[in-house]
């Protein structure tokens, strides 16, 4: 895996998201890499991620997955493009849809591990499947579709 996290790629003014902007110091700063074809992300829920006492919110899985799916549709994006992640122009990617099933109670108090798969790069289309693990047991699957990001977006406007 590499040092750098597909997060750590995003422009500074593009780097403050909730859940995965780096520059955004208050939010949950999710790492995503490259594991073979599939991409993983670890993060461990604080207690104020709690759902009921000893469970995780699903508000926060749910998040997780959307973050993961978008920064593994970005990483994608460059690979199916033959172009170094940071390689400008940048691409950044947003979500068009997600879906999100829960399987099982997701338990607090350990790493959760986010891996996600690619299932189709279409143009500025990238869909993820995405699953989280807790204690050895896939709790959450899900999917992204995930488009780059509309200039009007990057403009602020």
């Amino acid at each position: 895996m590499s040092d750098h996290a597909f997060q750590d790629y995003y422009p500074d003014e593009l780097s403050h998201c909730y859940g995965c902007g780096r520059l955004n110091d208050q939010g949950l700063q999710l790492k995503s890499f490259w594991d073979g074809e599939e991409s993983v992300a670890t993060f461990t829920p604080r207690p104020a991620h709690t759902a009921v006492p000893g469970y995780v919110y699903g508000g926060l899985l749910a998040s997780l997955i959307d973050c993961h799916g978008t920064g593994t549709a970005a990483a994608a994006g460059y690979r199916a493009a033959g172009r170094a992640m940071g390689s400008e122009p940048a691409l950044r990617y947003v979500t068009a849809s997600l879906k999100v099933d829960y399987l099982r109670p997701t338990p607090l108090g350990g790493p959760l591990e986010v891996r996600g798969q690619v299932k189709e790069v279409k143009g500025r289309k990238v869909v993820v499947e995405a699953w989280i693990v807790a204690a050895g047991e896939v709790c959450v699957r899900g999917e992204v579709v995930a488009v780059q990001l509309p200039e009007a977006m990057r403009l602020g406007q």
